[in-house]
């Protein structure tokens, strides 16, 4: 007997989903099999926010959600979960009282913690689905990976600027067949650096709205057995022009973990396998680096230092400490204006385009002297000058 045929709704759940009821694809059956599931959503930032509310107010039974963050002032624009009195707290302390208040009658199993590849397993074996709000490709190749040893469909999102995408991976059919996961679409990860964060490039706060409410929609279909997941594809939306495109995704035969000759077997770091830990990076792409603090000191003590900011002109004006502005797409051109005879410290925002700049002067010029700003200029903000706005 499949377990949602054993759920009862109560009056105050039929009055509460009374608009579900009367849609005949989904009706009391389908509300008992939303009531009987489980999804686990990693991640409450911007795609998070809005797939989790509706998902608690659809009636989805178990609600697990996963995210070690605490709030801050540059989450509010889009993590509509959030105000501005949550500031400092933990995101999944806040995210549970939410939604608790948009449905009574649901569970919130929270873990405040990053998912590794010592607890994914363990975590995400409890769950029906897996719905995936994260913004960095670690933990992405994490989830896939867990979810196919695991046999658990992934609902994926991710968003930039004004362009977002969606898909669910590793979804098995009425048919039987399994369909592609993210590793049939990208096999491996970009170059470290090569795709800024949503901290980096920024994003328009109702992108991570629509691309959060289609994750709850596919969600909703997968656990109620109706209509057609989105398998196979990869939903594509432009804000900004306002198109879409369906991107068909086809099985790969080399896929390290489905494919003809598997090489995975068990969850691997992840960190290295994309290049961003400390063992990641060859020996020659690394760069020096200073923390805001020794920066702070070299300054305090009157040291003869060069301070270039490698942002764009509209984030100059937003926020600056005094460096010289040379974007990063005209740094090779104004390789002249950079000293030799003093250290130099170069930043950005976080910390990501200062370093590439960085490797770029040094292969090209062979500068020995350049010094990225651990964290950027939010760092300097949190840590030395909260005067300095963060943006």
């Amino acid at each position: 007997m499949s377990k949602w045929t054993e759920m009862k709704l109560s009056n105050e759940e039929l009055a509460h989903y009374s608009r579900h009821l009367t849609i005949p694809e989904i009706g009391v059956e389908g509300q008992k099999k939303l009531k009987a599931g489980k999804v686990l959503a990693v991640g409450t930032g911007g795609l998070g926010a809005p797939m989790l509310q509706y998902l608690a107010a659809a009636g989805v039974g178990t609600i697990g959600i996963v995210d070690f963050d605490k709030v801050e002032a540059s989450n509010l624009h889009r993590q509509i979960l959030f105000g501005a009195s949550d500031i400092g707290r933990p995101k999944v302390e806040v995210a549970k009282e939410r939604l608790q208040e948009i449905n009574p009658h649901i569970t919130i199993e929270t873990y405040e913690t990053r998912l590794t590849s010592e607890n994914a397993l363990e975590i995400i074996k409890n769950y029906d689905v897996v719905a995936d709000g994260t913004d960095n490709f670690p933990t992405r190749y994490l989830i896939n990976d867990a979810t196919v040893m695991l046999d658990k469909p992934n609902v994926h999102g991710s968003i930039f600027q004004f362009e977002g995408q969606i898909s669910v991976f590793n979804y098995t059919g009425k048919n039987g067949d399994r369909g592609p996961n993210y590793r049939d679409l990208f096999p491996e990860p970009p170059p470290p650096g090569l795709v800024p964060d949503c901290a980096e490039a920024g994003v328009l706060g109702v992108l991570p709205g629509i691309i959060g409410s289609l994750q709850a929609s596919e969600v909703i279909k997968i656990l109620a057995g109706i209509g057609e997941p989105l398998a196979g594809k990869l939903f594509l939306f432009d804000a900004l022009h306002f198109r879409t495109q369906s991107v068909t995704i086809k099985k790969n035969r080399d896929n390290p973990l489905t494919g003809e000759n598997p090489s995975i077997t068990e969850l691997i770091d992840y960190e290295v396998f994309c290049g961003v830990g400390g063992n990641g990076r060859d020996e020659e792409d690394e760069v020096s680096e200073i923390t805001v603090q020794e920066f702070k000191t070299l300054l305090d003590r009157g040291e003869d230092v060069q301070v270039i900011d490698v942002r764009e002109p509209h984030e100059y004006d937003i926020a600056h400490i005094g460096g010289e502005l040379i974007p990063l797409n005209t740094v090779s051109d104004n390789a002249g204006k950079i000293r030799r005879d003093a250290k130099v410290v170069v930043h950005c925002k976080a910390g990501t385009r200062s370093a590439k700049a960085i490797r770029q002067l040094q292969e090209a010029y062979g500068f020995d002297n350049l010094y990225n700003l651990q964290g950027g200029i939010l760092a300097w903000s949190k840590e030395i000058d909260q005067e300095v706005p963060q943006y």
